[in-house]
């Protein structure tokens, strides 16, 4: 069981545009033809932030389209957020806030064995880091600049650096990169 990051950024960083949009990543690969489809057979929860929740919420024609459904998961879900937010009726969502230790702790019970996936953003994936939980990035580089927009990963890291294990490219647009990751918990 690991606690993984698994995003898209574009080349100079970004995992959206300022106002949270993921339009720039749709043309670059099929989401089938990605390691997406493997990844998320092996996801037993999900943890992700308002602004990814949101976004999922507003472009539900587009979720429709790449997915199948404008709710693709059927992991239970945990949005970290700290205001109240629309629900979708029949979805498996925990909408909660504070301390991510505790809620870890019950998203690994309920994934039964299986991986935790932080699906966005950048700053929850960080918190995640801070405190010890964060065992791997996937982290697919697309082949745009944005110039500005959200963080991959809002943090300075230099020691204990990331261990590159794998690099695969994916068509013309896209290269995955994966890294394990050492913080001082999990050393």
């Amino acid at each position: 069981m690991k606690t993984q990051y698994y995003t898209a950024s574009s080349l100079d960083g970004f995992i959206a545009t300022v106002d949270h949009s993921i339009d720039w990543l749709f043309p670059l690969a099929d989401v089938n033809q990605s390691s997406y489809p493997q990844f998320i057979e092996q996801v037993g929860a999900i943890a992700m932030g308002s602004g990814t929740y949101e976004w999922l919420l507003r472009n539900a024609d587009a979720v429709i389209a790449e997915m199948g459904s404008p709710w693709p998961y059927t992991q239970p879900v945990w949005v970290f957020s700290h205001r109240t937010l629309p629900t979708i009726p029949g979805a498996d969502i925990h909408y909660v806030q504070g301390d991510i230790r505790q809620h870890h702790e019950q998203m690994c019970l309920l994934a039964e064995g299986k991986n935790i996936w932080i699906a966005g953003g950048g700053e929850l994936a960080a918190q995640f880091y801070d405190a010890g939980l964060l065992d791997e990035m996937i982290i697919q580089i697309g082949s745009v600049t944005l110039g500005s927009g959200r963080p991959v990963f809002p943090r300075q890291v230099l020691s204990p650096a990331f261990t590159l294990k794998s690099v695969q490219q994916m068509g013309e647009g896209m290269v995955e990169l994966r890294y394990e990751v050492h913080s001082a918990n999990n050393l």
